[in-house]
């Protein structure tokens, strides 16, 4: 059913089994890729076909790397709504804004996607326990996934995280670890704790397949665009798997045939109190130094240090994209707005994204003419204290 061939680093070009557990190129300490024979996969996966299966993340089975369907764990994720953001548009002087609106995932945002790629595939390859640093949503999707597939799941997360969070992850009966400090601090205690037990680690990046249930937001919005790719794609960006998760759809489109070389010039948004991939961008750098002091209301932003910086950066430069920093109080202004005009709640990262705009639009970044993706990566309603 899947076509997945192999792994591969993108920076040295090895090659990785696919059918043993992996996690990052040790050479180059980047992420690996799934690779697929798309030759294969034309054969079964058109875009009539896609259009006709059943709605979820799965209809894409040739291009995701399950090998049997048994594996395919699912509470419905996948296919959420592009809305159109009309008033939106007239205010900024723009014809065409939407906003993908991931908060009507399971547990109420796009991390649905990656963790049940992540751990359908971990299972699949015999692996039962888990675990993951997190700044609040992706503990509660690993935890929803996981009490899914009767796995276990332990989950490090900042104490200062939301409350819903930590809430969402003990109600699916997974350990929760507080720790005093940020992402970037859990993550060292959970990879010492998972090199003391033998857990698996599905931190982001550190093994290959959540990326590729990232990826299927790409696929979504070209087959919205009835495959014709909109002109922009504003992405609020912590560890960047969505952004970079799109750019390789995109590539496997192409090389389908269903579009051609044209791309979304890619905005990556950060808060301008942990800004490491803007700040890199900005002075033309191939690798983002970490953050110090990072510290913003958009949870999932405060990401200080990105593994995935010179994917994240090379699909910037490649769509001819950018990377803006905003302030928190414009991502509130922001958040506010997107719901009075639109009645989207959004979370402060897809706030982030309108808060972003409306410097491009200012700017001359973004024109009038142009077709606008805005991402609403989580529900509001995990934010409220």
């Amino acid at each position: 059913m899947s076509t997945l061939t192999h792994l591969e680093c993108p920076e040295c070009g090895r090659t990785y089994d696919a059918d043993q557990p992996q996690t990052y190129c040790p050479h180059c300490e980047s992420p690996l890729l799934a690779r697929y024979d798309l030759a294969a996969a034309a054969r079964t996966l058109t875009p009539e076909a896609v259009a006709g299966r059943s709605r979820g993340l799965w209809r894409w089975h040739e291009i995701l790397p399950m090998r049997a369907a048994a594996f395919r764990f699912t509470l419905g994720e996948g296919d959420t709504p592009l809305l159109p953001a009309p008033r939106l548009a007239a205010e900024l002087g723009l014809s065409h804004l939407w906003v993908k609106d991931e908060s009507q995932n399971p547990t109420g945002t796009f991390k649905a996607r990656g963790l049940v790629m992540a751990v359908s595939r971990a299972m699949e390859l015999g692996l039962r326990e888990f675990v993951i640093p997190t700044a609040g949503n992706a503990g509660g999707a690993l935890a929803a996934y996981a009490a899914r597939a009767r796995a276990k799941a332990h989950v490090f997360m900042p104490a200062d995280a939301p409350e819903v969070n930590k809430v969402e992850v003990q109600a699916a009966g997974a350990e929760l670890v507080l720790v005093n400090g940020l992402i970037s601090d859990a993550g060292r205690l959970a990879a010492e704790q998972a090199k003391n037990h033998g857990w698996w680690r599905v931190s982001t990046f550190k093994e290959p397949y959540r990326l590729e249930g990232k990826k299927t937001m790409g696929l979504e919005i070209a087959e919205a665009f009835d495959w014709e790719l909109p002109d922009v794609i504003i992405y609020p960006t912590g560890g960047g798997t969505g952004l970079v998760g799109m750019w390789k759809a995109f590539d496997e489109l192409e090389a389908l045939g269903w579009i051609g070389p044209k791309r979304p010039r890619l905005v990556s948004v950060q808060s301008d109190g942990c800004a490491p991939v803007v700040r890199a961008f900005q002075k033309g750098a191939k690798r983002a130094r970490t953050w110090k002091k990072a510290h913003t209301i958009a949870a999932g932003l405060r990401v200080p240090s990105v593994f995935a910086d010179r994917l994240i950066l090379r699909a910037l430069r490649e769509t001819r994209g950018t990377a803006v920093a905003v302030p928190d109080e414009a991502i509130l202004a922001a958040q506010q707005r997107l719901a009075a005009a639109e009645g989207i709640w959004a979370a402060p990262e897809g706030a982030a994204t309108l808060a972003a705009l409306e410097q491009l639009v200012q700017g001359g970044w973004v024109q009038p003419h142009e077709r606008v993706v805005l991402f609403n990566t989580g529900s509001g309603l995990k934010y409220v204290r």
